[in-house]
């Protein structure tokens, strides 16, 4: 009797992405030494890729222009453990580092009278431990970076006037594992417990009566809501494939037991075939890990180290899975599409469409015979994009001086000549695409709301 075989996933990996390793080093040159470079952060965006390494670089990929800059932390080598993303009136991105530094660059910007100069701001000395988890204000302006020693550090950011000011705000018994901010509430999960700070109020509740009996990466977060703080929900993930739906008190209003949609066969992600080995250990029991919204009303994205699950808690069915796949560093959702950072150096894109398809909608039937759309959709054969060379800009450490980020006009650390004229250029390119009003329009009732 044959075996049956697993139902696919309606995502899917229909191209590895060669463009965008290709342009990260494998290995750079440190005086007489040859140091490998690690990926060990990821996060993204519909513009851009952030990739942090274990040599203290952040790299960069613009989507829309496939071209990729360095970003340098400059002083000591420092592993980046966990990058962020923003897209509001200026493109910003935080990163920590495994020794507790965070610092935040503000990228230069097409639109006129915005930041035409890349600035780095930069929060040392308050984190006691490897920043494990960053989080954006929708405009900005507050920065929330937390450590695997329990500290929760809040950094108020004035881009206009070139400051910021960081305050201890909250510090657990265990480590960050996971922060989401929403409506001037702060969704933090440690390894003990889930809790919601108001920073209105300056006011902490915790989700359920009592910390988890055993400690784990278990995380929480918001449900997209209506911009009243009453509407905030919380969905947070509990030992035993469990999942507690709470309101903005922490005040647990039901339990979802998923453990039934497990005995089931699960529909698994088909990735692109790869050489080697691709099976790794599983653990006798499926937990669920870090949690985020992802795609439709309904649709929880969880992942761990051994595992990534899709679950529709609406129609109550996974939609997809990944287990036995090898280590998974981070991961990262944005519109219909999952970022997958595994290993030392594998990136995974999953999605329902090949890459550089319109997604700015839900339904892929609807993008697909809607006629105001004439996408470019990459053949789904495996193609290889020739990578972009990697530049550097002229950065301006608020506080400090000018300095030039990966060393100037001279040789880089990958050991390849910066290009003169590197930050006009840069402008240029990005003064010949159309600016979209998307980020200006923000109602400006809702915006004041969500700071």
């Amino acid at each position: 009797m044959a075996t049956p075989t697993t139902p696919p996933s309606i995502l899917k990996e229909f191209c590895p992405l060669y463009y965008l390793l290709n342009a990260i080093p494998a290995k750079v040159q440190r005086g007489f030494r040859s140091v490998l470079v690690y990926l060990t952060a990821l996060d993204s965006s519909s513009d851009f890729l952030a990739v942090g390494s274990s040599i203290g670089m952040l790299y960069l990929y613009c989507r829309r222009l496939a071209h990729m800059n360095k970003y340098s932390l400059e002083g000591k080598c420092d592993a980046i453990t966990a990058v962020k993303l923003l897209s509001c009136f200026d493109d910003l991105v935080a990163v920590g580092t495994a020794s507790g530094r965070v610092a935040v660059f503000q990228l230069v910007s097409p639109l006129p009278g915005r930041n035409k100069q890349l600035r780095r701001f930069d929060v040392i000395g308050l984190h006691k431990g490897s920043v494990t988890s960053l989080a954006w204000s929708t405009n900005g302006m507050k920065l929330f970076s937390g450590d695997d020693k329990g500290r929760v550090v809040f950094s108020a950011l004035d881009l206009d006037q070139g400051v910021c000011k960081p305050v201890l705000l909250l510090e657990e018994s265990s480590g960050v594992v996971q922060m989401e901010y929403s409506h001037q509430v702060l969704l933090v999960s440690t390894q003990q417990r889930s809790l919601l700070y108001c920073s209105q109020r300056q006011e902490v509740h915790q989700l359920g009566t009592k910390p988890r009996k055993s400690s784990g990466r278990f995380g929480a977060c918001f449900l997209p809501a209506l911009c009243k703080q009453s509407d905030l929900q919380v969905f947070a993930a509990r030992p035993g494939l469990r999942l507690w739906r709470s309101d903005v008190t922490g005040q647990v209003e039901d339990t979802r037991l998923l453990k039934p949609l497990f005995n089931s066969q699960i529909p698994q992600f088909e990735l692109f075939p790869r050489p080697g080995p691709v099976g790794a250990y599983r653990p006798a029991d499926r937990q669920l890990g870090l949690l985020s919204c992802f795609l439709r009303e309904g649709w929880i994205l969880s992942w761990n180290e051994y595992s990534i699950y899709v679950l529709d808690c609406v129609s109550e069915v996974i939609i997809g899975a990944l287990e036995s796949s090898g280590d998974i560093v981070s991961v990262s959702c944005c519109d219909n599409e999952i970022f997958i950072l595994k290993g030392d150096r594998d990136i995974i894109r999953l999605s329902n469409s090949p890459e550089g398809l319109a997604s700015n909608l839900s339904e892929l039937s609807i993008r697909l015979s809607s006629p105001l759309t004439t996408p470019t959709v990459l053949p789904p054969t495996g193609s290889v994009e020739t990578a972009q060379p990697i530049r550097t800009m002229a950065i301006i450490i608020e506080g400090g001086g000018r300095e030039e980020g990966g060393g100037g006009k001279r040789l880089s650390e990958e050991g390849e000549k910066e290009e003169e004229e590197e930050v006009e250029e840069a402008e240029e390119q990005e003064e010949q695409l159309e600016v979209t009003d998307s980020c200006l329009s923000y109602c400006s009732e809702c915006f004041l709301l969500l700071v």
